[in-house]
């Protein structure tokens, strides 16, 4: 009896759980690009531009970056996570829909391409870029971040083309801790001096 008993208390929980596992996966709610652009339109144009090509180098180009990462990006503003004050109070008003559609819509546009400046310094990015500083411990930028800088969706974001300004102000900010939503750029950060961040940046900034 006791065996028949506990077949059947086992039978009943296992049941509910296989019911429950015949049920259809709730559908994935698509973005919306036009309210993506509205959002973005009326939050975020004044400072990164009108299809995301931010004119101001202080600013980050958000053209063609992968939605993923953009949509983590805002909710880590919205948290605290990661520290700015003014992308703080912009992402406080913006739902988890709204990161999405605008990210979507960001992600649609295509970047333009920017130029390296310093001739002088382009050749050390490269070096770094590509194959790091071995004696010192530096991972190369391509690994995360591809060759062409094209990032990898969802993981290591689309750096190609970017800004050398917001490049070495975010190297920076990493280094210093004042950036701390992600240990391994932390890491790396930490152990570059600046004229090392300068030609990575510089570098990235004429990846294409």
């Amino acid at each position: 009896m006791k065996l028949i008993a506990s077949l059947l208390i086992a039978a009943a929980l296992v049941a509910p759980a296989l019911s429950h596992a015949n049920e259809p996966a709730a559908p994935v709610v698509k973005a919306d690009l036009a309210k993506g652009e509205a959002t973005y339109t009326a939050v975020c144009a004044s400072c990164h531009g009108a299809d995301g090509n931010a004119g101001s180098p202080a600013y980050p180009k958000l053209a063609q970056q992968h939605p993923d990462y953009l949509v983590k990006q805002l909710q880590e503003f919205k948290s605290g996570k990661r520290a700015n004050a003014i992308m703080s109070g912009m992402a406080a008003g913006l739902s988890d829909a709204d990161m999405k559609n605008v990210a979507a819509w960001l992600g649609s546009k295509e970047a333009k391409a920017n130029f390296a400046k310093e001739k002088e310094l382009v050749v050390l990015g490269e070096r770094i870029y590509r194959g790091g500083i071995a004696d010192r411990q530096i991972a190369a930028c391509a690994g995360c971040h591809t060759p062409t800088g094209a990032g990898i969706p969802s993981q290591y974001p689309r750096l190609s083309g970017q800004h050398a300004d917001y490049a070495v102000s975010q190297l920076v900010s990493f280094r210093d801790g004042i950036r701390k939503n992600s240990a391994q750029m932390t890491g790396v950060a930490a152990k570059m001096n600046d004229r090392e961040i300068k030609a990575v940046a510089d570098y990235i900034a004429g990846l294409r």
